[in-house]
């Protein structure tokens, strides 16, 4: 899929797999149970990947992939790039 990225837990790659077959709105608690991890943590990592700007939040707080995170799922943002989005 990606290269490593040194910020992303494992389920961030799940929860990107996951996008990259499904590319839909979903809730965190629906996400959690088709990669099975819990719920919370599931919403900690969505809200995460949004402040990175890779995932947008709706009104009703479902999350989808952002443009950028498409770029990053096809391959076409540099991981250097990636690393800068990351938490400090």
């Amino acid at each position: 899929m990606v290269e490593r990225i040194s910020w992303f837990s494992t389920i961030d790659y799940q929860i990107f797999e996951f996008y990259q077959i499904h590319d839909i709105t979903v809730s965190p608690s629906v996400l959690a149970d088709n990669i099975d991890y819990h719920p919370e943590y599931t919403g900690s990592r969505l809200r995460l990947l949004r402040k990175s700007g890779l995932l947008n939040q709706t009104e009703k707080g479902y999350y989808e992939l952002s443009d950028l995170g498409r770029e990053f799922l096809a391959g076409d943002l540099p991981v250097d790039e990636v690393e800068e989005l990351g938490p400090d």
